[in-house]
């Protein structure tokens, strides 16, 4: 019997029926990052299935959007940006390099077949889905393709190409006066904040992981700047919070938010990277947990656009955002889940729910509770409903002429004269590389609340935070000892190259996994060998095979490992018989390393 954590669910009326616009494109599902990548756009697919096979589609209202363009996407990105991303191929991205380091394009941003074509349908779901809500054709928008809140105007950055969720706040601004952002991924939205953190007609509102964590931003004084100000509010938590403290900080935040910003729209994203057991996630929130932000959003009955987001363990992902639609259209789902075209990938329980493991909360009472009243503090700072006169921009410049402005510098210049930055200055001052060292302006920068971010000489990547504890998509569901035996293959194979797969289990007798998330020893053979990676995700699409010469990873990373020498007169040696088991092949102290996760991973699985 699957047990639900003790969170009430609004109750959702059904007479919303049709007043919610789904968006979908059957096509999103054919686009694949390269071999070993966590993100997978299949998840959308699964999703899909599972909300038609529920029968949610009698309920709502299911489009396929156009593709956005690239004048479109010119809204908020750059045109030398957009260009680029429409015109790079995994053919001609070697004619591309210096492109591809001046936009982020390589590393966490992989080029892929159809990459523009992918960004197309993302974009124009979230942006047909606000012009929906503008006209007043729905009360909901979904878009479980939409949510890439990481990339910035002219750079992609973690797993994001293009930012949907800027470009339909956009086209939302354009009939509402404030527009509030809420961020449930377990990563900071930085994208999104920082595309409107000098304004206040978009409120940021983002709970994420912040630390040693991509993408190092979101700290608790990061409020805006300007007109902006306070109008960003960030709410950073430590690993392990759950359902129950999630909700106490999620529900007090977001209620003073509409008590004192009075938003007209709403944005929600959904990332699932903050649900229990997530490959890159470090948060331990079950459905359950994750679907109340969303069923208490709705309750304040403002026209809302969700979104999807992260989410690397796909069967948990399509799971959660299954569940989430139905709540939207006020439908109740059975815990056992209904026959779809990927029902093998729910095995072995084949239930809706997704449960939290025994993962400690390093998120005490008291921290929560002292950030809590942070962010409330810097709320009753803010204009109570600031309002914006809703008219034409004219082209012609408006304001000081040069004469004028010339004088306010000459006034600026008499009142501060000792001061080497004043406020004028500094609004004109355009630093260049090298011009000035950290210490000449930190005291400037600091004065005009312009903070050094975390990690800002290093640019950091998503996949460098990988959880090792998370599941993983690679393997079969019911493989329940799989984290066990990595754990205990990097504990007792010290003098192994490295090469192990990180994400192989025995069960299926190869290593279909990301090697390239586990560092190599130097000089070894075999090194980058993601192309020998078995890719069972796209179940509709053809499997990618082992290496040219026909063997398993297994294989290849045996055959890099240090043999012994063998004298020429000796006989030639028998192969010796496979190992039966990783358990049984490891000694006693790799097994007590490896015994810490058993319990956690009874609870996942």
């Amino acid at each position: 019997m699957t047990t639900f954590a003790p969170l009430d669910q609004p109750v959702i009326s059904s007479n919303r029926s049709k007043s919610t616009a789904y968006f979908y494109d059957s096509d999103v599902g054919n686009y694949a990052y390269v071999a070993g990548h966590p993100m997978k756009p299949h998840r959308i697919r699964m999703a899909h299935s599972l909300i038609m096979n529920y029968g949610l589609y009698k309920h709502m209202e299911i489009y396929r959007a156009k593709p956005a363009s690239n004048l479109e996407m010119t809204q908020f990105h750059t045109d030398e940006y957009i260009d680029f991303l429409k015109r790079v191929t995994p053919d001609n991205m070697e004619n591309f390099q210096k492109e591809q380091s001046r936009f982020n394009v390589g590393d966490d941003c992989p080029v892929f077949d159809g990459l523009f074509e992918f960004c197309g349908i993302s974009a124009g779901g979230s942006m047909e889905g606000a012009a929906r809500l503008n006209r007043e054709k729905c009360q909901t928008a979904i878009n479980w393709a939409g949510g890439l809140h990481h990339a910035k105007k002219s750079e992609a950055s973690g797993f994001c190409y293009v930012n949907d969720i800027v470009l339909g706040i956009l086209e939302l601004l354009r009939y509402k006066q404030r527009v509030l952002y809420i961020d449930i991924d377990v990563h900071h939205g930085d994208g999104v904040e920082e595309a409107f953190y000098t304004t206040d007609r978009v409120m940021t509102v983002s709970f994420h992981k912040y630390g040693e964590y991509f993408p190092g931003t979101g700290e608790l004084r990061d409020i805006g700047v300007g007109q902006g100000k306070h109008y960003s509010v960030n709410f950073p938590l430590r690993d392990g919070i759950d359902d129950v403290s999630y909700k106490a900080i999620f529900e007090p935040v977001i209620k003073g938010v509409m008590e004192y910003y009075r938003p007209e729209a709403i944005v929600l994203q959904c990332g699932g990277d903050s649900l229990s057991g997530d490959r890159l996630g470090c948060f331990n929130l079950s459905m359950r947990g994750h679907a109340n932000c969303v069923s208490f959003v709705q309750s304040f009955n403002l026209p809302v656009l969700i979104l999807g987001g992260g989410g690397y363990t796909m069967r948990n992902v399509s799971r959660t955002w299954a569940y989430e639609t139905g709540l939207l259209v006020g439908q109740t789902m059975g815990p056992e889940l209904p026959y779809n075209d990927y029902y093998e990938y729910y095995a072995p329980d084949y239930e809706l729910d997704v449960r939290t493991s025994n993962m400690d909360n390093a998120n005490s009472p008291e921290y929560l509770s002292k950030i809590k009243t942070q962010v409330l503090e810097n709320l009753k700072r803010t204009t109570f409903a600031p309002s914006v006169q809703m008219a034409e921009v004219p082209r012609d410049p408006v304001g000081l002429d040069e004469e004028a402005d010339a004088a306010l510098d000459d006034l600026d210049e008499d009142d501060n004269k000792d001061t080497r930055w004043t406020e004028r200055r500094w609004d004109k001052y355009k630093e260049k590389d090298g011009e000035l060292s950290e210490s000449d302006d930190e005291g400037e920068k600091q004065r005009n609340e312009v903070r050094r971010q975390p990690g800002a000489k290093r640019r950091r990547n998503m996949m460098d935070y990988q959880d090792p504890v998370g599941l993983d998509d690679d393997i079969p569901s019911g493989a329940v000892s799989s984290k066990r035996a990595r754990s205990r293959e990097r504990n007792g194979n010290a003098g192994d190259d490295g090469l192990s797969s990180a994400h192989s289990s025995p069960a299926n007798g190869n290593g279909s996994g990301d090697i390239s998330t586990l560092p190599s020893e130097p000089g070894s053979e075999g090194e980058d060998n993601d192309e020998g990676d078995e890719d069972v995700d796209m179940a509709d699409g053809p499997v990618r095979s082992s290496p040219a010469n026909g063997t398993s990873n297994a294989t290849v990373t045996a055959a890099a490992r240090p043999q012994e020498a063998t004298p020429p007169d000796s006989p030639v040696p028998t192969p010796a018989a496979p190992p039966p088991a990783v358990a049984d092949a490891v000694d006693d102290e790799a097994m007590d390393e490896g015994d810490a996760l058993e319990d956690a991973d009874a609870q996942i699985s």
